[in-house]
């Protein structure tokens, strides 16, 4: 299913072609995520107009709600939510990190209180790819425990053991027809952990490998040495999704390192207060110095935001919480990422990626809040 086109002479960056029964994807692609069966704030038309190749859904989320007894009765999630083109399912994976609170560890999947109203309901690795088999996605995530940074050894060393061993049993559980599964390397900032882990999980053929574990607490270095650690042992004829990752700088040296899709809920979840992401940083639209501000959100932007909006319109929006506001800045958001993408496509047809990177990283400000989360880090 996936084709290599193109190496990067400069770095791992890698140019190709993912092929899925509803539409061929090309790599490096960045998917827009829809936990709950929508992209925040965007519906299809805009999602296709910002580029989109390819969404993602939530299996611990849509299995709550609507539930699966809707989604079936739809004829599965494309249909329910009117989305045509590939869609990625995780698989609930991530929810043993983010729902800690919540949830107990067992041997063969993981209990959680459910976040709306404390009900109880297990997930583990039979359930999960059930639930993504009713779903009907083109791919479905095995299901993992993703620990977070830091964990002590022993603990680190059983969520490998057992992402390992719930792997296994996601490889032998009834797909839909047509629906590939990545399965999931994880391992924290252990280089030992990080090679065992993913050469246990490409022994088992699956269609796809992703790195996981990664942006869970770590600093951005760790985050980097993290993808280095696993990059190696997975095959160059297999796409490699980094899960969960990240701005738009990191994206591009993540390219570098090997890695061909990418799914962040950044895009939205900032434009929702106002930040807006360009090619030199994060924005603060609603920032006093836009008040009399009238050029676009970036210059030489194609979205409809910049196509047709000024700073100092979208502010006053923001601030005075039309919707209208954080519905641009999102378009805009979303579109700066895909666009990213495609300028790293086109780089590394032109065999010119390494100039690229080198632009782009160089012109990229981090924020101040990012840069201080990551010194707080190290």
């Amino acid at each position: 299913m996936f084709e290599l086109l193109q190496t990067d002479s400069g770095s791992r960056a890698r140019l190709g072609r993912l092929t899925t029964t509803r539409g061929v994807i090309d790599t490096p692609v960045f998917m827009p995520v829809g936990t709950q069966g929508s992209v925040k704030a965007l519906d299809p038309r805009e999602l296709i107009e910002t580029g989109t190749q390819i969404i993602l859904g939530n299996t611990y989320h849509l299995n709550i709600r609507p539930g699966l007894e809707i989604i079936t009765a739809a004829g599965g999630l494309h249909r329910f939510i009117n989305w045509p083109h590939p869609i990625l399912t995780d698989s609930g994976g991530f929810q043993v990190f983010s729902l800690a609170k919540i949830r107990k560890i067992k041997a063969h999947g993981v209990e959680f209180r459910s976040h709306l109203d404390g009900s109880a309901l297990f997930l583990g690795p039979k359930e999960a790819m059930h639930i993504q088999k009713v779903l009907g996605s083109d791919i479905a995530m095995t299901f993992d425990e993703c620990p977070p940074h830091p964990s002590p050894p022993k603990e680190l060393r059983a969520a490998v053991d057992r992402t390992i061993r719930w792997a296994a049993e996601c490889r032998e559980q009834p797909r839909a027809e047509g629906q590939s599964v990545f399965g999931i390397v994880q391992g924290g900032s252990d280089p030992a952990l990080r090679e065992e882990c993913a050469k246990k999980i490409v022994a088992m053929d699956f269609d796809g490998h992703a790195i996981g574990g990664v942006s869970v607490g770590e600093s951005q270095a760790e985050m980097m040495k993290a993808v280095e650690f696993t990059e190696p042992f997975l095959p160059a004829g297999k796409a490699r999704y980094a899960m969960g990752l990240g701005t738009p700088a990191q994206m591009v040296e993540l390219v570098a390192r090997g890695v061909d899709m990418f799914d962040c809920v950044l895009p939205t979840r900032v434009a929702r207060n106002g930040t807006a992401f360009t090619r030199k940083g994060a924005v603060n639209i609603k920032a006093g110095f836009n008040k009399l501000d009238f050029r676009p959100i970036e210059e030489n932007c194609d979205c409809y935001a910049c196509r047709n909006f000024t700073r100092a319109y979208l502010r006053h929006l923001l601030n005075v919480n039309e919707i209208l506001g954080l519905r641009m800045v999102s378009v805009h958001n979303s579109r700066m990422y895909l666009r990213t993408m495609v300028e790293m496509r086109a780089a590394l047809a032109a065999g010119t990626f390494s100039e690229f990177r080198a632009e782009f990283v160089a012109n990229y400000a981090p924020s101040r809040r990012v840069v201080a989360a990551n010194l707080a880090r190290e």
